[in-house]
């Protein structure tokens, strides 16, 4: 099967919340974890939003259906990816990793310095996942004060053993700049 990555449009929106649910079946396998199988998602609404700042790209297959997706906002010198997913059925064929490199060549384009998230430090397709793709977990003196408060967020919402990780970028100029 053919995949592809392009930038999401206002079609992709009202796909994308069950492709994030979908993705989200894979913490049934972990019963500490498993109530974010039917936690809530990202809204029709805040991917519309996304999509609109130019934050958002899917991963689509030969129909140009979406099957993933990726999505974040600028915070400060980086760019801070809010949520990756794939469909549960075609996790483990790189469509992850895909996005992401797809996030950081147009943050290293936009002259951003790093990628940010938040994830699971023990989940083995999340904290691990992220540091073979480069990225390191910060230490709690490193955390830029966006990051402290996101974590404290999601451990007052029920996400314990959340990390905060980032991975610098080589910036490089936009076309026509």
């Amino acid at each position: 099967m053919t995949f592809a990555i392009r930038a999401a449009t206002k079609n992709d929106a009202a796909l994308l919340p069950d492709i994030e649910r979908s993705a989200g079946a894979a913490f049934l396998s972990i019963p500490d974890l498993a109530w974010i199988a039917s936690d809530d998602v990202q809204s029709e609404a805040q991917h519309l939003e996304l999509i609109e700042k130019g934050s958002a790209w899917v991963a689509v297959n030969a129909r140009d259906e979406p099957v993933g997706f990726l999505n974040g906002e600028r915070i400060g010198g980086a760019f801070h990816i809010l949520e990756v997913a794939v469909s549960s059925e075609l996790q483990g064929r790189g469509l992850g990793r895909l996005l992401i490199e797809e996030a950081a060549a147009w943050a290293s384009a936009a002259g951003l310095s790093a990628l940010t998230l938040t994830t699971f430090r023990d989940v083995p397709w999340n904290a691990p996942f992220y540091e073979r793709l480069g990225f390191r977990t910060l230490e709690p003196a490193e955390l830029p004060d966006e990051l402290r408060k996101t974590l404290e967020t999601e451990a007052l919402n029920g996400l314990q053993g959340r990390c905060a990780m980032t991975r610098q970028l080589s910036a490089r100029p936009s076309p026509g700049k």
